[in-house]
């Protein structure tokens, strides 16, 4: 009697015949931990995702470029991006940032108020608090700054922005809050420890400033631009009395004590100090060459 396995012969050989193209049209049956590892035909793989990696690590570089302070090389790179890539919201939002840093407020802000009602929203009012900052207006500055808190409230550079422009505002007790959160949530960041140390200048407590510089090995350049800034926020919080009149206001034993301890007008800041300055940091690479432009320099 014939065998179940002898019988079956045609069969498996016939099998056999028509897997053999399979396998050379898949590229081939290799085995993977003992089972089947077929390639897929390239029809079945779906889109590559090399167009979106590009787009996005070119988007990173731009990013990079303005951490480094490379603003107008920023610039012509997003040229260059939108050529290729198009025009999305991160990348108004970075031109936005470069437009603001580099003096040109006036773009800066009609970008930023295009971007407030979508996915860059936080960051446009951030922008737009930064530059209310900048041009002295310190109640718009505290409501744009606050809305980018509120979309972002574990953001620590908005948190510390908003302490710093309550701050020049002279509103220590509201600033204390958002520069604590700032301080605690990023306690490796040196800017915001200084705003924190800013602070307690402007309070008068030394010893806390000193406590807070030690803590963040805060090197002595950056001590010496906190000391000075709490020095000119002082100042201009208060009306410049010449030195011939506050001569003449003191008496006779104090007059040289009072012209000593009277900042000449000279000596106040021309702008206000963006809050990434207070760690004597320049805002963009020619800046560290002595090239701010002079947009910058306009605000009084």
């Amino acid at each position: 009697m014939t065998s179940r396995t002898e019988s079956s012969l045609p069969g498996l050989r016939a099998m056999r015949r028509l897997l053999l193209p399979a396998c050379l049209l898949l590229g081939a049956c290799s085995s993977m931990g003992g089972y089947p590892n077929h390639a897929l035909a390239p029809s079945l793989s779906g889109p590559t995702p090399q167009a979106q990696d590009d787009k996005t690590t070119y988007l990173q570089l731009i990013g990079q470029m303005q951490q480094q302070g490379a603003y107008y090389a920023s610039l012509a790179h997003i040229d260059a991006f939108r050529l290729r890539y198009g025009d999305p919201p991160e990348l108004r939002r970075l031109q936005a940032d470069a437009l603001r840093e580099t003096g040109q407020a006036d773009a800066a802000e009609a970008i930023y108020q295009g971007l407030v009602n979508g996915n860059q929203a936080a960051a446009a009012w951030h922008g737009l608090g930064l530059i209310a900052v900048a041009q002295g207006q310190p109640a718009q500055a505290d409501q744009d700054l606050q809305k980018a808190v509120q979309l972002q409230p574990i953001n620590a550079s908005y948190l510390s922005d908003l302490g710093y422009a309550r701050l020049h505002a002279g509103q220590l007790d509201n600033a204390h809050e958002p520069l604590a959160k700032a301080a605690e949530l990023a306690p490796g960041d040196l800017k915001i420890n200084s705003n924190l140390a800013l602070w307690a200048l402007l309070r008068g407590d030394g010893a806390q400033a000193e406590a807070i510089m030690q803590h963040a090995n805060m090197p002595q350049p950056t001590r010496d631009a906190v000391q000075k800034l709490a020095l000119q926020l002082r100042a201009s919080a208060q009306p410049v009395q010449a030195p011939a009149a506050a001569a003449a206001a003191a008496p006779p034993a104090a007059t040289s004590v009072a012209v000593a301890n009277t900042p000449p007008t000279h000596a106040l800041p021309r702008r206000v100090p963006a809050p990434g300055e207070i760690a004597g940091i320049p805002g963009t690479l020619l800046d560290r060459f002595g090239s701010a432009p002079a947009s910058k320099e306009a605000n009084p």
